[in-house]
This record gives structure tokens, sequence and C-alpha cells, in this order.
């Protein structure tokens, strides 16, 4: 499965609909970020990623706030949200968010 950038609020509302989709924040600058996005890279390529998608938090800063505000979830890049039906079940952030991690998120049903 690939993962498409997500620059507007309509297009993650609709997302949020699904049964289970992940989401990465991720600053193109930091060298924690870049390790991150790439284990998540790796994880959505497998045949049992869920939906998926990311924000650039420095292009779309006022989207990745309005994440952390209907969340309650404190904004941290990276950071990688698992939503089931709307709900985040799981997240995680940094140094954490391997594809080990991810996929044991999705596996526990989390």
């Amino acid at each position: 499965m690939q993962a498409d950038r997500i620059t507007d609020r309509e297009t993650l509302e609709q997302a949020l609909l699904l049964p289970a989709f992940l989401l990465f924040k991720h600053s193109p600058y930091c060298p924690t970020s870049a390790r991150a996005f790439a284990e998540y890279q790796v994880f959505v390529a497998g045949r049992n990623a869920p939906a998926s998608g990311w924000i650039y938090v420095v292009a779309e800063r006022e989207l990745a706030r309005w994440v952390a505000e209907v969340t309650g979830i404190r904004h941290q890049s990276p950071q990688a949200l698992l939503f089931r039906e709307g709900a985040v079940r799981w997240h995680e952030s940094h140094s954490a968010i391997t594809a080990s991690s991810l996929a044991e998120a999705l596996r526990c049903g989390s």
C-alpha cells in the first residue's frame, strides 16, 4: 500500500472515517524524523498496512496543530497515530516509531 501526503483538513477528515488509518507527522528537517519516516515507509509498503498518510508539519503547520487539538494528544514530530473509526487507539513518537512497533500496534488491535 502507498501512503500519500495529506495537505488539507477535508482529506484527513475523510481518512479518519475509515475503519483504520495510520497518520504520520513528519518534519523534513529533522534527522530523527527522517529515520522514523523511513521505518514508516517500510511498514506501509507491507501487505498488512492500513490506509495511511503523512503530514509535513512545516508546510502544514495548521493541520498538524488541528490533529493535536481534536485528539488531545500533544503534537510531536515525528509522530505516528493509529486511528480506528476516528479515534486514536495508539500513538508514539521519535525513536519509538519503527516498522515493528507499527506492526505490533496494528496486530494488537489497539
